[in-house]
């Protein structure tokens, strides 16, 4: 359904350049920058149709991602090959940064809170199990596949 909500809003300006042009107002000022606006607007909104064709009508943001979901949270699986730890002010939860990655895939950052550098190795293949919270995920589980 937003597929073509978003094709009808691309077409929409080309409707206008094409009244622009059969009013014979194509080559004034105010009709060159109408169509060079006009096609922008649908440009932008094309592309975003673009997108979701390319997206193809998956779910939310964890399954794009390659997240499965499980009884005890979603679980995520893959090679890790970065794990960065963020100190956060006072009052606010530290933050690991993961970046997983798969042969197939392109590589996945995850936001955990909490230290996760000697939970989660560098270059191991893990299977990490955990909970979404606001702001980040919680770590359940870690396997070594």
């Amino acid at each position: 359904m937003l597929l073509l909500i978003t094709l009808v809003l691309a077409l929409i300006p080309l409707l206008g350049v094409v009244w622009i042009i059969i009013s014979g107002s194509l080559f004034t000022v105010d009709g060159l920058f109408m169509i060079l606006i006009l096609l922008t607007m649908s440009g932008v909104v094309g592309m975003n149709a673009l997108f979701e064709l390319r997206k193809g009508g998956r779910g939310s943001a964890g399954s794009r991602l390659g997240a499965r979901a499980v009884a005890g949270g979603l679980v995520e699986r893959g090679k890790v090959d970065n794990v960065v730890f963020y100190e956060a002010l006072v009052g606010q939860p530290n933050k690991s940064l993961v970046t997983l990655s798969d042969g197939a895939q392109a590589s996945r950052l995850l936001v955990f809170s909490g230290d996760l550098r000697n939970s989660l190795p560098v270059g191991k293949k893990v299977e990490v199990t955990y909970r979404q919270d606001p702001g980040a995920k919680i770590l359940l589980q870690v396997s070594y596949v």
